[in-house]
């Protein structure tokens, strides 16, 4: 009873402090050329946030058991055979952390889709679907550049378990504990200002669970149906994100697409190419440095290996931070060191880290080839509203299955910009509040 007395979410800061402000004007034009707003899922100006708040200890422990199911999918991803060209048969379980607006078809119709990373194809719930949870669907029939694809066309052997009973290529997939069957597609993609024709995605047709992003995903991989590849003429595989905080009011960020106007002053480091997974961003990540001390992290835990899978990635959906257990352990003993070996340590869920009362974190820094990214303490703590009580915002990778990927998470990667420049093989990070 006193644990979940002073355990108060962190995420009732989102409720609280939007509640206390002013309204923010959802419906105002806020996107720009080639640049989008981004806002948090749990913003007043998305239709997904709870209806009721959560506690911290409710908040923090779902958020975390939806991480442990997107290590599930990343550990599949980086593990499977080669031998079919988009993933065939993967389990796919990600968290709508971050939306945008796209406008799909003629006239537009707004969606808002989740961005992934780590997500090659776009799928969004259309009219008649049986299933979808969703109070908002696309109406194909009301586009007049609206396209149903049919199973001899290119992309159909593209997608994921592609059947053809009738004409139509209808493709199924499991994302978390839901499954999908949607209709090869194509029409007219809107995302700021620049009309994308033809743009293929997903018309989901049936549904079932309640994984699936409301609106849709957009996929931002790598792969040959994702938004980059799609788009490549226009934005020369090239994007940059800022993720906002979670203390923001109206958690606005921005995806910028094309490689004008990103920023001039960053470093960089090389992008790294795994051919049995080619669309996960994986990055060559060479040492962690907590404090002024770069901990000792067998070379085994960091190596990129296309064979095994196992590396480094930079991942949208994720949310907290994940290290596999060797350069977890290193990083967490000497974190906890330097708060003080007097100070008591407690426990929430898969968090091993927390602290009854206000401590001084030490920075922790990743050390990436020719980059190095030190973290503000807001990337590196939950905090909860009420009370002094916080967690190290980073955890080992799941136990229960054979996982060899490091994923640097979005809450580390809040008010930063992510530059994703895949023609020069490379991302680029600086900070940038965008909050």
């Amino acid at each position: 009873m006193k644990k979940t007395h002073f355990l108060l979410c962190f995420f009732a800061l989102v409720v609280a402090h939007s509640a206390s402000a002013a309204s923010p004007k959802c419906d105002a034009p806020e996107d720009h050329g080639s640049t989008l707003k981004v806002f948090h899922i749990f913003s007043p100006c998305s239709p997904f946030r709870p209806e009721k708040s959560e506690s911290w200890e409710e908040s923090v422990l779902q958020l975390q058991a939806k991480d442990q199911a997107r290590l599930l999918y990343l550990s599949s991803l980086v593990a499977r055979r080669s031998d079919v060209p988009i993933a065939s048969g993967r389990q796919i379980v990600q968290t709508a952390t971050y939306i945008l607006r796209a406008k799909i078809g003629t006239p537009p119709q707004t969606m808002l889709m989740a961005l992934d990373t780590s997500n090659d194809a776009a799928w969004i719930p259309c009219n008649g679907c049986v299933g979808c949870p969703s109070s908002v669907f696309f109406d194909a029939p009301k586009s007049t550049t609206f396209k149903s694809l049919g199973c001899q066309s290119p992309q159909c052997k593209q997608v994921p378990n592609p059947t053809c009973g009738g004409s139509a290529c209808v493709f199924n997939m499991t994302y978390g504990s839901s499954s999908i069957a949607a209709n090869l597609s194509s029409d007219t993609v809107t995302l700021a200002t620049d009309p994308v024709p033809n743009y293929t995605f997903g018309c989901i047709q049936k549904a079932t669970g309640s994984s699936v992003p409301p609106q849709g995903l957009l996929g931002l991989g790598r792969g040959p149906l994702s938004f980059l590849s799609q788009t490549q003429s226009l934005y020369q595989s090239t994007f940059s994100y800022c993720l906002p905080s979670f203390k923001s009011l109206n958690f606005s960020g921005s995806l910028r697409l094309g490689p004008v106007a990103q920023p001039k002053k960053i470093k960089y480091t090389p992008l790294l190419r795994n051919p049995r997974r080619s669309s996960l961003y994986y990055v060559n990540l060479i040492g962690i440095r907590v404090g002024s001390k770069v901990v000792d992290i067998p070379a085994s835990a960091l190596a990129f290996n296309p064979t095994t899978g196992s590396g480094t990635i930079i991942d949208s959906g994720t949310v907290f931070t994940r290290l596999v257990t060797p350069a977890y352990t290193a990083v967490r003993d000497e974190f906890r060191r330097r708060v003080g070996r007097n100070v008591t340590v407690t426990s929430l869920g898969g968090f091993d880290t927390c602290y009854a009362s206000a401590i001084a974190p030490p920075t922790i820094t990743f050390q990436f080839a020719g980059m190095n990214v030190t973290l503000p303490p807001d990337n590196i703590m939950i905090h909860s509203t009420a009370g002094t009580t916080s967690c190290l915002a980073m955890a080992a990778a799941p136990d229960n299955v054979n996982s060899v990927v490091n994923v640097v998470a979005n809450m580390q990667q809040q008010n930063h910009r992510i530059v994703f420049d895949v023609p020069n093989s490379r991302i680029g990070v600086a900070r940038e509040p965008c909050t």
